[in-house]
Formats: structure tokens, sequence, C-alpha cells
């Protein structure tokens, strides 16, 4: 277990509570600003087995959707700049498989914004493998809805948003230019398909019963597994440091330093989506009353979350980051305790940030 620092100790005994009622084995948590930490916290064990290894800032962990964000929206940010993509481009000048009238209009930013008419989620693990049977498939879809009327939550958007950038990138696939940010902005342990030296130190998601092992290491996510363990919307592994880094980045490009993006187009990407009762920005959610980063971030928060437990907001307004990570679907993902945790936590940070 962590130093507990008398600031930050209701915080710490929210997160030793939630361990303690089986929540989650271990959580790993980080406090920071633009320029570097105010506090870092681990607590808890790797499994719920006595002799399991304590958890600590370097424990590794299953970043699930928050790929999303910080490797994704971050590649696609970069492309933008390069001026090799546009975000009104529609989809089918990249996809040639994506076609229909009603399709026809669908553009990189409704993906970006869970707005194209995408279903959230489908099995196809089950059948498929790699991406041209994924891509095929997906493209082949019918619209849930209407394109921007809604906004639903999808994954399978996000799939092919990787799928794109790889092309405008001339076959590049996403983890390795999301490699090249990463080792540029000194990030560290932040990567897709974690090598088996880091192991002992990563904490185990679930007992997959469709694999039927423990999964340590190699992505959750079950569409992100047949897809190889590289895909836009999962299969990021990261320490709370390292992920910590990346929003210290986030903030400083907001400040305006272009560390993962021109700051005009970071701007753009955390515009408020215009879809009627969307949350969204392009990639990233925002602060709402009913967000996982509790009621005491501003309005100008953007964050995201993953399905192992795992979260991160940053505040510009307040100069404040946020990161959270557990593995509550350890050792089943029927566990769903961690909704409250979240806001519980990020509330109880900003007010021991406040004066």
């Amino acid at each position: 277990m962590s130093r507990v620092s008398a600031r930050f100790e209701k915080v710490a005994n929210r997160l030793n509570q939630a361990v303690a009622s089986q929540i989650t084995p271990c959580a790993a948590l980080e406090v920071g600003h633009a320029s570097g930490t105010h506090w870092e916290y681990a607590c808890g064990r790797l499994t719920y087995e006595k002799d399991a290894r304590p958890a600590t800032p370097d424990t590794a962990f299953d970043l699930a959707s928050l790929t999303k964000v910080i490797s994704t929206t971050t590649v696609l940010m970069g492309l933008v700049d390069a001026g090799t993509i546009q975000l009104n481009d529609r989809l089918q000048q990249w996809l040639p498989s994506w076609r229909g009238r009603d399709k026809s209009a669908v553009t990189i930013t409704d993906l970006l914004e869970h707005a194209s008419g995408l279903t959230s989620h489908l099995p196809f693990h089950r059948d498929h493998r790699g991406r041209a049977e994924f891509e095929h498939t997906i493209c082949s879809l019918p619209l849930e809805y209407p394109p921007r009327s809604r906004s639903i939550y999808s994954d399978l958007g996000f799939i092919l948003l990787a799928f794109i950038a790889a092309d405008a990138s001339r076959g590049v696939a996403i983890d390795q230019q999301f490699a090249s940010i990463a080792d540029g902005l000194t990030l560290g342990d932040l990567r897709f398909r974690p090598p088996n030296a880091w192991r002992p130190r990563t904490a185990p998601t679930e007992v997959d019963p469709w694999r039927g092992r423990l999964l340590c290491g190699e992505v959750h996510d079950e569409n992100g597994w047949a897809l190889g363990g590289v895909a836009g919307h999962t299969g990021l592994f990261g320490t709370v440091r390292s992920v910590g880094r990346f929003a210290q980045a986030v903030l400083r490009t907001f400040s305006g330093e272009p560390k993962i993006a021109q700051p005009a187009t970071l701007a753009r990407f955390v515009e408020p989506s215009s879809v009627p009762g969307s949350s969204r920005a392009l990639g990233w959610d925002r602060m709402l009353v009913t967000s996982s980063c509790g009621h005491q971030l501003s309005e100008s928060a953007i964050g995201h979350t993953g399905f192992t437990g795992t979260s991160l907001w940053i505040d510009p307004q307040q100069n404040v980051y946020v990161v959270l990570l557990t593995n509550r679907v350890h050792p089943t993902r029927h566990n769903e305790a961690i909704l409250q945790l979240r806001p519980d936590i990020h509330d109880a940070v900003v007010q021991a940030l406040t004066p």
C-alpha cells in the first residue's frame, strides 16, 4: 500500500474501503496538474489470493476503452494536423464496403461522436478474425438509427476508425502510430500487446469462460482479442503513471503547447456534440451531472471510462487530472459497484484540492 497523504486521506480511505468490500481487488490513482503530480496511491493486491502481489503505481492495467481517447483519438488528431484526413470526410471515401443510401453522408466526425447509426456492440469474435472480416461485416450492417439523430456509444465505430487511421498512414497500424507518439512524449509503460516481462506486475482481469483461462496481459475485450490485441476501441495497457503523463500532455496542449496535437485541433475535438441528448465530443466524453467524474469538475472537463474499471478525467479550467485504474472485472465482469466508486473518488479529490 502506498503512503497516505493527509490531504488525500479521505480519498485513500474510500479506495481502501472499495478493496475491502471487493469492488475491485486493487486500485491505483494519480492526481496531477499540467506540470506534475499532486499525489499517487495504490492499494489492494492484484487478485483476491492472500499471497497475490500488492498493487503499486507501476502495476499495469488493461485500459479497455481508454484506448479510444488515449490512442485512437490522439492518432486521428495527428492525422488531421497533417492534413491526411478531414473530419468531414465521408466513410465511403475510406471504406469501399460502406455502402447504402442511408449511410452515404456518414463522416469521420460521426464515428468519433458515436452518432453514425451503428449499434453499440456485437460478438463478432465468435466467428470473425482480423480486419477484412470485421470491416466487411461492420460496413454491411443496417444502421440502428438515422445518423446524427441520437448518440449510441459504439465500439464498432472505433474499430473502423483504426482501419481508416492505418490506411491514411499508408498501412502503418494504429499501435505503431501510437507508439511513435508515446515515445515522443516519453509516456513510459503505455502500449498494446505488452511484453511478457510485464506480466508479474499486470493486474489480471476476468476468468474468461469463452477463452477458458484467466486473462493477464492479453486484452479482455473479445472483439479486441479477435483483432489480434490491437484495435481502435481497446487493447492499450498502461500504468497510472503513464496515463498521468498523457494527461499532463493534454493539459499542456490546452495551455498552448502542441504536445498531443496543435492546440486548435484539440479545441475542436473537445467541442460538445450538436447531436440531440449527446454528452460526447470527438472521442471524448464531457462533464455532465450524470458523468463518472462526479459533480466537482468544471463544465470544460473531458474524460472517458473503460469496462475493466478504468477512468481518466482532465479539467483544463481547474488544471487537474484524475487517473483511476482498477481490475474490477476480476474474477468476473458481473460486478458494477464501481459505478458509485468513480464519482465518489472524483468528488473527494476535488474537495481535497480545494483550499
